[in-house]
C-alpha cells in the first residue's frame, strides 16, 4: 500500500521530501498537544516545513513520514503514527478533494480490490464522484445543535463524533466541507462567507482519514491565530509553544496552494478490514 501512495505521487511529478522530525516550534493548535525532545519537540506534523519548502519554490512535494502527539492512545489514535502529507501549487480544497479520490482509487485498484472493499461489514463503492456535505448542512441533518450553536457553546467537536461522524458510516465516501473559521487554524477563509474555512476531512466507511484545505498565507492574519490557540493552552494550563518565526516570515512568499494530510494506518485499517489501529501497526505502546 506505502508503495502504491508513493507510485501515485511520482506519477504525477510530485517530489518527494523529508523534513526533520524534531524542531524549535511546533504550530501552537489549541487542542493539539506535541511532545517534548529536550528544548525543541517531536512534530505533529510535517505541515510547517513542508509549506516552507513550499514558498521556496517546490510546486508539488509529498512526505510520509512518522509523527507525535501526547495523550492520543486509543482504538484510533497512537502517540507515534504514520502520516502522508502533500502539498501542491496553485490547487484549492475543492481540487485536493478529487486528487483524494483519485490516489484511493489508485491504491485499491494496485492492491487487487477493483473499485469496491469491504470495510466492518459492509461493502464500499469507491466509484465517482463521491459524496460532499457542508459542515452546516451535516449538523442541520444530524445533529440537535446547529454548527453556530456548537461553536458557541464549546462543543462542536463533541456533536460531530457523537451525532455526525456515526452517520456518515451510511453516506459511502463522503467529503465534510466548509468548517467554521475557528476549526481551520492553518486554513485560508472562504472569500464569499468568511465565516467558514476552506477544509474538508475525508471519511470512509465512517472513519476519519485525511484533513485537507486551501492554505493560509497571510502572515498577519495566521499569527493572529496562533496567539489566539496560544491564549486558549495557556487558559487551559497546557505548554505554551513559542510562535514558529521561520515560518511565519515565508508566507509571504508562498503561492496559492492546498494540502493534505492523510492517517497512514488508519488507511491500512480500511483495507485491511481490521477493527483497531493496534491491528496494522507492528508495536504498540504497550508492548514495548
Amino acid at each position: 500500500m506505502t508503495q502504491a501512495l508513493r507510485g501515485f505521487f511520482l506519477e504525477r511529478d510530485y517530489l518527494e521530501v523529508e523534513t526533520p522530525n524534531r524542531i524549535p516550534a511546533p504550530a501552537p493548535e489549541a487542542h493539539i498537544d506535541a511532545i517534548p525532545s529536550g528544548r525543541w519537540f517531536l512534530h505533529t506534523s510535517p505541515e510547517l516545513c513542508m509549506k516552507r519548502l513550499l514558498a521556496s519554490g517546490y510546486p508539488r512535494i509529498f512526505q510520509i513520514c512518522k509523527c507525535y502527539r501526547d495523550g492520543e492512545r486509543g482504538s484510533l489514535h497512537l502517540p507515534e503514527f504514520t502520516l502522508l502529507e502533500w502539498y501542491r501549487r496553485d490547487m484549492d480544497y475543492g481540487a485536493m478533494m478529487q486528487e483524494c479520490e483519485e490516489m484511493i482509487l489508485y491504491v485499491a485498484r494496485n492492491l487487487g480490490c477493483g473499485e469496491a472493499i469491504m470495510y466492518n461489514g459492509k461493502e464500499i463503492s469507491l466509484k465517482l464522484p463521491w459524496k460532499r456535505i457542508s459542515v452546516e448542512e451535516a449538523f442541520r441533518r444530524y445533529a440537535p445543535l446547529s454548527a453556530a450553536e456548537a461553536m458557541a457553546g464549546d462543543c462542536f467537536e463533541e456533536m460531530l463524533v457523537s451525532h455526525i461522524e456515526p452517520r456518515l458510516e451510511d453516506e459511502g465516501p463522503a467529503f465534510l466541507y466548509d468548517y467554521p473559521i475557528a476549526q481551520g487554524a492553518l486554513a485560508r477563509a472562504k472569500k464569499d462567507n468568511p465565516r467558514v474555512a476552506e477544509r474538508f476531512e475525508m471519511y470512509l466507511g465512517g472513519l476519519e482519514l485525511a484533513n485537507g484545505f486551501s492554505e493560509l498565507a497571510d502572515e498577519t492574519e495566521q499569527r493572529k491565530r496562533f496567539a489566539e490557540a496560544i491564549r486558549i493552552r495557556s487558559a487551559a494550563g497546557k505548554a505554551v509553544y513559542p510562535m514558529p518565526e521561520n515560518f511565519l516570515q515565508v508566507l509571504g512568499s508562498m503561492p496559492p496552494a492546498a494540502g493534505v494530510a492523510l492517517g497512514v494506518d488508519r488507511l491500512v485499517m480500511i483495507f485491511t478490514d481490521s477493527p483497531t489501529i493496534d491491528t496494522v501497526v507492528t508495536f504498540t505502546p504497550e508492548k514495548l
